[in-house]
């Protein structure tokens, strides 16, 4: 794997980390090898664990802060961020008819996490992690972009109403596509797409956002 030019890491069961970079349409193609999900499970709560005692163990923050600060750097724009940092895509396998996107970078690197913590064990696992993500808390990058909120905020300072309506999902079940609509006092004002109706919704508000003299 290319993956490991990068780390100091020399695996011991390959098969695990294989596993990690493995989506589930790959596998339907090709049933010998299993995906990663229950990989990404472990490794979800292993990143937790390790950014929650870093927060607490060197940031002295009250729990409210902390709990902010986990979210933004363990979350899926976060996530993809750094499997694109490692350069998992390259080692990434996904079906004939699908693409590599921000859900399934960031599900690969939760679960390339996972393949370290059992290959490896916590130690090695932690200082995996901490090597990433320091550096971004340090620069205090932004990835939740919560543009829902800052519109929710611009539209009631004008006591406007705001609701969102998803117009259209596509794809198959495992790599959905929404399409989201905003509309102000019942005027469409933004529109966005992504891989949840979340993440369409976000994009939907940043695109309203970006027309902020026609909201006032």
């Amino acid at each position: 794997m290319k993956v490991f030019k990068k780390l100091d890491i020399s695996p011991t069961n390959m098969n695990l980390y294989t596993a990690a970079v493995t989506h589930s349409s790959y596998t339907n193609e090709n049933p010998s090898y299993p995906d990663y999900e229950r990989l990404e499970f472990l490794g979800d709560a292993v990143l937790e664990v390790i950014t929650s005692e870093y927060l607490y163990k060197e940031r002295h923050l009250e729990e409210g802060t902390m709990t902010k600060m986990r979210a933004a750097y363990v979350c899926e724009e976060a996530c993809a961020t750094y499997a694109r940092e490692l350069g998992l895509e390259a080692d990434i396998k996904v079906g004939g008819a699908d693409e590599i996107n921000n859900t399934i970078l960031a599900d690969v690197f939760e679960a390339f996490i996972a393949a370290i913590y059992l290959d490896q064990g916590f130690d090695i696992a932690k200082e995996f992690v901490l090597n990433i993500i320091v550096p971004y808390i340090e620069k205090e990058v932004d990835f939740l972009h919560d543009y829902k909120s800052t519109l929710q905020e611009l539209v009631q300072t004008e006591k406007k109403c705001i609701e969102y309506e998803v117009i259209k999902e596509e794809g198959p079940a495992h790599n959905k596509k929404f399409t989201s609509i905003v509309k102000v006092d019942g005027i469409k004002m933004g529109k966005g797409v992504g891989n949840s109706k979340k993440e369409s919704e976000q994009e939907a508000a940043k695109d309203a956002l970006s027309k902020r003299a026609k909201i006032k």
